[in-house]
């Protein structure tokens, strides 16, 4: 069985960085694809960024790109969203989530999720 555990998360100031980490339990295959998703008070939970396992091709929302990146550790079945240049517009709940197959940017199409973890940005 799948689970996933985010950590990293908290409190920073505007224009800081934070790195979020995801654990994921069991074996992954080159078929997979893992992704960041957000979800802030009030709103809908959002697409943040995607990677596919084998080749490490990524994918971000246009609210992110050039601030945050997605990585792995092969070694470690683990995933990365390292956060810079913070606004207070990215404060939200980050949740990693899983899926077999290729990327996608919807959240139906992930199957996998883990709990979330907090993210404030203070401006």
């Amino acid at each position: 069985q799948v689970h996933l555990v985010e950590s990293g998360g908290g409190l920073v100031q505007a224009g800081g960085s934070l790195r979020l980490s995801c654990a994921h339990s069991g074996p992954i295959f080159s078929t997979y694809a893992m992704a960041w998703f957000r979800q802030a008070p009030g709103k809908e939970r959002e697409f943040v960024a995607a990677l596919r396992w084998s080749g490490g091709a990524s994918d971000y929302a246009d609210s992110v790109k050039g601030r945050f990146t997605i990585s792995r550790d092969n070694a470690k079945n683990t995933v990365y969203l390292q956060m810079t240049s913070l606004k207070p517009e990215d404060t939200a709940v980050y949740y990693c989530a899983s899926k077999w197959g290729s990327l996608a940017l919807k959240r139906s199409d992930y199957g996998y999720w883990g709990r979330g973890t907090q993210v404030t940005v203070s401006s």
